[in-house]
């Protein structure tokens, strides 16, 4: 089947952020986000929490390398107690946009469907702070929105979100270098290589897996009811910015030159994309049958970049 490229809504709230402080010469969404090295591979985090993303990733280890990828650079600034956050931040507003996050984003109200912590990371671009509200362009549908100064500290603290420091906000965004698109991924090659082989930055908790190992254990918990959450993960988030993840890697490494590879992971994006309706509707096995084809996909993929 013919890989089509994806262009439509999503979970992307960082790479989207990003292409918004970098303005009209940003390079695509796609290419920031897989210049991440994120989409090379899965993860089951401590047995529970499933990621269609590189074992022992998270986005705070992929930012700075996507930057550079791109011929980037920015500051970051993080930590502090809140007053010195927010006054750190509206000083950083006044002369321009700042790129803020990790935020809890069942902390943000604006969210209809947001009453409280629920875990998950989100970014947003900051406009302007008053003593009242921060003004933001949220990513997730959600332009000029005002969130009052008391839920955005709430969320800006991260205590729920699993990586990253309270209060991190990056300014300063300057671009160092002119980098194509094609030149920006062949750089982050080894970085995907190295992923699909697992290496990692961070400790692991106990029960985490990886790769074809992570996509038999998802399998079978979703054959047992893909209880505690799962469900709910996969269904809201999980596949939906797993599956477009991949189909950007598959866009961006046919350009980079690699078309194996970009094949391979068209491939897995279908594989991903077709969980959606069987896990909605619960057809468990149909689900399931999709993470076994995916499980030997993840040495082929690494076997094509090699």
């Amino acid at each position: 089947m013919r890989h089509t490229p994806y262009v439509g809504s999503g979970p992307y709230c960082y790479a989207n952020s990003f292409a918004m402080l970098l303005g009209e010469r940003s390079p695509s969404t796609a290419v920031i986000e897989v210049a991440t090295g994120g989409p090379f591979g899965m993860q089951l985090v401590g047995g529970r929490t499933v990621f269609f993303d590189a074992y022992g990733w998270n986005p705070e280890l992929g930012f700075d390398q996507a930057l550079r990828a791109i011929g980037w650079t920015s500051t970051v600034s993080r930590g502090g107690e809140p007053a010195e956050a927010l006054a750190r931040l509206a000083e950083a507003a006044r002369n321009g946009p700042v790129w803020v996050g990790p935020l809890e984003m069942g902390l943000l109200r604006h969210h209809p469907e947001m009453t409280g912590p629920i875990g998950a990371d989100h970014y947003v671009v900051v406009l302007d702070v008053s003593e009242q509200r921060v003004l933001v362009h949220d990513p997730h549908g959600y332009p000029y929105a005002e969130v009052p100064v008391e839920d955005f500290l709430a969320a800006w603290r991260a205590e729920t979100v699993d990586y990253g420091e309270p209060y991190t906000m990056r300014t300063g965004f300057r671009q160092v270098a002119e980098v194509t698109d094609a030149e920006a991924i062949r750089s982050i090659v080894p970085t995907a290589i190295d992923r699909l082989d697992m290496r990692t930055e961070l400790a692991m908790p106990p029960g985490s897996l990886g790769n074809g190992a992570a996509a038999e254990r998802v399998a079978q918990l979703v054959e047992d009811g893909a209880g505690d959450g799962l469900r709910e993960h996969l269904v809201h988030f999980a596949i939906r910015v797993g599956a477009r993840r991949l189909a950007d890697t598959a866009d961006c490494l046919l350009l980079a030159g690699y078309p194996e590879a970009a094949a391979v992971a068209a491939a897995q994006a279908r594989l991903v994309g077709s969980m959606q309706y069987p896990m909605v509707v619960g057809d468990l096995p149909a689900a399931a049958g999709a993470l076994r084809e995916l499980a030997p996909t993840y040495d082929r993929l690494r076997a094509a970049l090699a």
